[in-house]
């Protein structure tokens, strides 16, 4: 079993990355994949030039100090607004904020009050607008960020069990999401189950949602688990529960 996606103390983690590895060590993993968030101007969860130096050099260390008890990669996960171009093992590609005008940024995933905000004051409190902006954006997320795995396709949907701010059925909702779906399907790149906000306590299901899931399946699409860990105990979180969707 391997689990690609976490973060560190590099970017908005809790732990160093090679406590990261222990932990994954101990829970049987054979591969572990440290992603840190790329270098993104104005995006203060990211890494800094600086930092992303010390965490390639730490990672070609670590990569040395543990072969032969597990196989440890070099990721990224680059924002679709990122700058850091280099090579790593592989990237995820994911969207955390859109870009409005004036250089204003309306966050996806930060604060519940500050999606809730962006979406007031920038598309005039239409949810659909929104989804339909985030979709936009993320039927290109291959195309721009290169990824070799698609992250967390509906993130804007975070919040959305606890204050279910607009209808996930929605014919506008949908079409939007499939159209993005539709686009990356034919990149034939495979699309994460994340547990992520399980672990945090914002959903009880992963991203993406199960509609979306099995619309990937229906059409060819793949799929691997990741755990968006940010702390060393929620490394491969609840993986167990969503083996079967695995193709």
């Amino acid at each position: 079993m391997r689990d690609l996606h976490m973060h560190s103390v590099y970017s908005d983690g809790k732990n160093t990355v090679e406590e990261m590895i222990l932990s994954a060590i101990d829970r049987g993993l054979d591969c572990v994949g440290l992603s840190e968030h790329s270098h993104t101007e104005g995006d203060e969860c990211s890494m800094t030039c600086e930092g992303t130096e010390a965490y390639r050099a730490e990672m070609a260390e670590l990569k040395k100090k543990y072969a032969g008890r597990i196989e440890v990669l070099c990721g990224l996960e680059r924002d679709y607004y990122s700058d850091d171009n280099l090579e790593y093992d592989y990237v995820i590609g994911s969207i955390h904020w859109i870009k409005m005008p004036g250089g204003h940024k309306l966050p996806i995933d930060w604060l519940a009050e500050k999606q809730r905000e962006g979406v007031e004051k920038y598309f005039g409190g239409d949810w659909y607008a929104f989804a339909e902006a985030y979709y936009e954006m993320e039927s290109q997320v291959v195309d721009v960020t290169k990824c070799d795995i698609i992250g967390h396709f509906d993130l804007l949907t975070k919040f959305a069990e606890q204050d279910p701010y607009f209808d996930l059925q929605h014919p506008r909702y949908v079409k939007a999401w499939k159209a993005a779906a539709d686009r990356l399907l034919k990149t034939g790149k495979p699309f994460e189950i994340n547990t992520g906000a399980i672990s945090r306590g914002y959903r009880t299901e992963p991203y993406p949602a199960k509609d979306i899931r099995d619309y990937i399946r229906l059409n060819g699409g793949k799929l691997i688990l990741s755990s968006d860990s940010h702390q060393k105990e929620t490394i491969a979180y609840r993986f167990q529960d969503w083996l079967s969707e695995i193709r």
